[in-house]
């Protein structure tokens, strides 16, 4: 199963049918567009007023270029992702020499680069979706930089009729399930109910990185596979994991 938002989904439902699996594309988050994008069209409008821009997922540079519409990418403004996916993204979109984690997608691993080490006077806009974690912003202060957020979307819960879904489930016809963030699972928990929660606490847990993990054990996943954020990750872990059984 599939729980990423249905326009990131289908990468990974692709690799895995081309491995040989069955997709079961289930959405547990939906990307909203914001009914008022002020601050972050203001903040698109200041772009070159700051030392660095940082994007925490592949969906707020998406959103945020599209506010940007066809405004150029200011010279000498350092861009930053929150791993390599949203790298990815960015250099798709042409913005060259782009900071990021190599080996984790997380606020954590982005503090940890040296190039972030000392902020003091810089001036940083974080593009990301309505609400979400502040210790980004929090890390990046505490360097001694000025941060505002440029929120460019807002993420929610499916509307779903889950049914089909359980009974395909209690049928033996989910072997796995991916996740791509802790809200995401949230959302997953709380649209299965308590009888597809029983099912999802006995099903190999998919999950993009420990602090994931940590949140589906907490919400009593019974094995929770920590495989890495990117659809290649994902999916060589599936291959992995079904390989050895």
């Amino acid at each position: 199963m599939v729980t990423r938002p249905r326009e990131q989904a289908g990468g990974l439902a692709a690799r895995i049918e081309a491995a040989g699996g069955r997709a079961l594309v289930y959405p547990a988050i939906e990307i909203q567009d914001l009914p008022d994008a002020r601050a972050a069209l203001e903040a698109i409008a200041r772009l070159d007023s700051f030392q660095l821009a940082v994007f925490v997922s592949p969906t707020a540079v998406r959103k945020a270029f599209e506010l940007m519409a066809k405004r150029a990418w200011p010279r000498g403004l350092r861009a930053a992702g929150v791993g390599g996916a949203t790298r990815a993204e960015l250099e798709a979109a042409g913005v060259k020499s782009v900071l990021a984690p190599q080996e984790r997608s997380d606020s954590e691993a982005l503090l940890a680069l040296p190039e972030l080490a000392d902020m003091a006077g810089q001036r940083v806009v974080i593009f990301r979706g309505e609400g979400g974690r502040e210790a980004l912003a929090e890390g990046l202060a505490t360097r001694g930089a000025q941060v505002e957020y440029a929120a460019c979307y807002r993420r929610a819960r499916p509307d779903t009729d889950v049914r089909p879904l359980v009974a395909a489930w209690g049928r033996g016809e989910v072997d796995a399930v991916t996740v791509s963030s802790s809200s995401g699972l949230r959302n997953l928990v709380a649209l299965l109910g308590a009888p597809g929660r029983a099912l999802l606490e006995a099903a190999p847990l998919f999950v993009p990185h420990a602090r994931v993990a940590e949140e589906a054990r907490r919400l009593g996943a019974a094995s929770a596979i920590v495989a890495g954020p990117t659809n290649e990750e994902m999916l060589g872990r599936l291959v992995a994991y079904f390989r050895g059984a």
